[in-house]
């Protein structure tokens, strides 16, 4: 499996787990208390600097 491919694929599941801490963060935020709604929004902006820069990476070798 070549680099780009496998960037793709972990670039498509983090995407995945980003939107689903999204929806944690968005439906059950509310309930939650607050140091673990903190900590889960903490972990939202995590991946999405992770994902953000993982697609940098990728559009860089497909290049």
């Amino acid at each position: 499996m070549s680099s780009s491919t496998e960037l793709n694929t972990i670039t498509s599941t983090l995407s995945d787990i980003a939107t689903r801490i999204t929806a944690l963060v968005e439906n059950e935020g509310p309930s939650l208390a607050g140091d673990v709604y903190t900590e889960l929004v903490a972990a939202e902006r995590a991946v999405g600097t992770l994902l953000r820069r993982l697609q940098r990476v990728t559009h860089r070798l497909d290049r």
